[in-house]
């Protein structure tokens, strides 16, 4: 529930002389602190960390910055900035909601402030960020003046003071920063949304609850995107009141939008079908990739995207870092990095995304994921061959794979180990496909670490 404190700042005058904290020293908290420092603005960082242990902190301690590690001074702020980490139920939190403070964040200014209204935002459990560069790589081939940012790595205040009224800002929008957001999206997309985050999340429906605010304050102007095969998303467009278009890989759509069918994309808009892409040219690897595709078209088409840009993007875009990446080809043998694969639902796409043998490289640290699923599907594969189990989740995932035919590794304690005990079993046509389901923690300090060990050895394989 938004408070009357939380509803917004109408202009950036309102920041001025005002005593203001930003919490936290991410990739958002470093963005906004500067930017608000660069306008006049008198800003204060809080955070867990040491202020020597802030990196880049010097920079921002510069322009004026303060430094403050005491939660007991928060509520004293008159306007307090939540970085995304940060939960809203954190109880320094509630405290200054008692004492009338206005709670914000870096997302929620962004809507506040921007010039812009032509904002597309994408949301779901994963492929927020294939979908958010493929809509962005389509509008900047369509000549658009466009911007990406967000969840993927880059905080829109990066860019805020290059933006004008007829710019367009696609967002990539976790659950953490739609959580308490006041204002939706022009165009907003839900992806694949399974149950995620609950070490964050008090439970599941908080989680997609918090989803659904990309369509919550949407209005007949605007327009929502969902995804019809997972029923979270494809039931959040009730949210809002804008026309809904859905996407799918499985069906075809009942009234408007994309869909996927015999290996073909379909459009389907004012009644009538037609076919627009034959999915065999998909450079994206894996099935899941179309309805993530179907999505980035329906937005661009919304947005004003002519099919001359539409489809070269869709032919050449090789996709992110980590999403099932190719990282080299090593005596016929095929390595993907799919480190960023943390949940067990995306590692089942990643492994129905090749039918060529399988070794698998399973586990890591704990997002109280449920394995049952993912056991069920690799016990039923015929082209699962092996699995070098790692990490403190791997004892959980074995206990749910049923199958005498696939081997299994386990006890390497570096990535170095897993690569060579890999290349001792692949053969010629193998994929290795290191798509953990879990998260990185326990061995590696993130999935980015993760997935740079692994391309690391990969690379060592071919010397």
């Amino acid at each position: 529930m938004i408070s009357a404190q939380e509803l917004g700042i109408k202009s950036i005058e309102q920041l001025k002389n005002k005593r203001i904290v930003v919490l936290g020293f991410g990739v958002e908290g470093k963005s906004i602190a500067s930017y608000l420092l660069d306008k006049g603005i008198e800003v204060s960082v809080y955070d867990r960390k040491n202020k020597s242990d802030l990196e880049g902190f010097e920079q921002v301690e510069k322009k004026g910055a303060l430094y403050t590690n005491s939660q007991d001074e928060i509520s004293s702020f008159d306007i307090i900035i939540r970085s995304p980490g940060i939960r809203l139920s954190e109880p320094f939190l509630e405290d200054a909601r008692k004492k009338d403070r206005t709670i914000t964040s870096a997302t929620k200014l962004f809507f506040d402030l921007t010039p812009t209204k032509k904002i597309i935002g994408v949301t779901g459990t994963k492929g927020k960020g294939t979908t958010s560069s493929l809509i962005y790589e389509i509008l900047k081939e369509n000549g658009e003046d466009v911007y990406l940012g967000g969840n993927i790595g880059e905080s829109p205040f990066s860019f805020i003071d290059n933006l004008d009224q007829d710019s367009w800002v696609v967002l990539e929008m976790s659950s953490f920063q739609l959580q308490d957001l006041h204002k939706s999206p022009h165009i907003a997309v839900m992806l694949m949304t399974t149950n995620e985050h609950l070490d964050y999340h008090k439970d599941v429906y908080e989680y997609i609850d918090a989803k659904r605010n990309i369509f919550r304050f949407q209005g007949p102007q605007d327009f929502a995107i969902v995804n019809q095969d997972y029923p979270a998303s494809s039931e959040s467009d009730v949210e809002g009141e804008a026309a809904t278009y859905k996407v799918s890989r499985e069906n075809e759509v009942f009234d408007q939008g994309c869909f996927v069918k015999d290996g073909k994309m379909m459009l389907k808009m004012s009644g009538n079908t037609k076919e627009i892409f034959d999915m065999e040219n998909l450079l994206l690897p894996g099935k899941h990739n179309w309805e993530n595709a179907a999505a980035a078209v329906i937005a661009s088409l919304l947005a004003g995207a002519d099919m001359r840009a539409i489809i070269p993007v869709l032919k050449s875009f090789k996709g992110l870092s980590h999403r099932i990446e190719l990282a080299a080809t090593v005596r016929g043998v095929r390595y993907y990095d799919d480190s960023f694969s943390t949940t067990p639902e995306t590692t089942i796409a990643a492994i129905e995304s090749f039918d060529n043998p399988k070794i698998l490289i399973l586990g890591g640290s704990s997002k109280n994921s449920n394995f049952s699923e993912l056991g069920e599907v690799i016990s039923n594969s015929s082209s699962v061959k092996a699995i070098i189990g790692i990490g403190e989740e791997w004892k959980r995932i074995k206990e749910d794979i049923n199958s005498d035919s696939i081997e299994i590794i386990e006890n390497c304690s570096s990535m170095e180990e897993i690569i060579k005990e890999a290349s001792k079993i692949a053969e010629v046509g193998d994929v290795v496909l290191l798509s953990p389901a879990c998260a990185s923690f326990d061995m590696f300090k993130n999935y980015k670490d993760r997935g740079e060990k692994f391309k690391e050895e990969v690379f060592g394989l071919t010397n």
